[in-house]
């Protein structure tokens, strides 16, 4: 998988970089600068091709996912992450899963099948349309959640799907709202709050 690794210093955090759709794995470096300079960086970009974007999974239209490939697909990244995570000598547990739209949706079906992994999350305009059975404890879990007011995207019943996803499972959840489908400065300045 295409992917940059920025070693800021040896044993610091890391931030996991996910880009929305039609993005790369350098999107949202200005977002981890913003977050914390000071965190190692690890930006991936998404294998899959719609039209020419880049993707994380496949979908069958705007919000119609395929489950099959989401499935095959987190664990195909969790198992890369894994491999850098020795190929480049940082803990799955110090890692911060940064997403965007299709990044934090990815980042979301990781932390389902891996819920001892990864402990903090920064997910903005998330979308995982299902009703999830089983109940993952993520009793030592912090997320960040940023969720869209008149999203076109994600409808607001879903944002308060996943806001659930998370509080069902004891997270420690922390919510902002935007405007639309959207990363904006002040949101990234609550997520920097939130993480500091």
């Amino acid at each position: 998988m295409e992917h940059i690794y920025n070693e800021k210093k040896k044993g610091a955090p890391l931030f996991i970089l996910l880009h929305g759709t039609g993005g790369t794995e350098t999107d949202l470096v200005p977002l981890a600068e913003l977050l914390n300079p000071e965190y190692n960086i690890l930006g991936i970009r998404g294998s899959v091709q719609e039209n020419g974007m880049n993707r994380y999974f496949k979908r069958h239209g705007e919000g119609q996912y395929d489950w099959e490939d989401l499935e095959f697909r987190g664990n195909e990244l969790y198992e890369f992450i894994l491999e850098k995570s020795k190929e480049y000598d940082f803990q799955l547990e110090d890692a911060v899963l940064v997403g965007f739209s299709n990044g934090s949706n990815i980042a979301i079906q990781m932390m389902l099948q891996h819920p001892s992994t990864f402990k903090k999350a920064a997910l903005f305009a998330p979308l995982y349309p299902a009703e999830v059975e089983e109940k993952q404890d993520f009793s030592d879990v912090e997320v960040f959640l940023s969720l869209g007011k008149g999203d076109p995207i994600v409808p607001e019943s879903e944002s308060t799907r996943v806001i659930n996803l998370f509080k069902e499972r004891d997270a420690d959840v922390t919510t902002a709202w935007v405007k639309g489908h959207n990363l904006t400065q002040e949101v990234a300045l609550k997520a920097k709050n939130w993480l500091n």
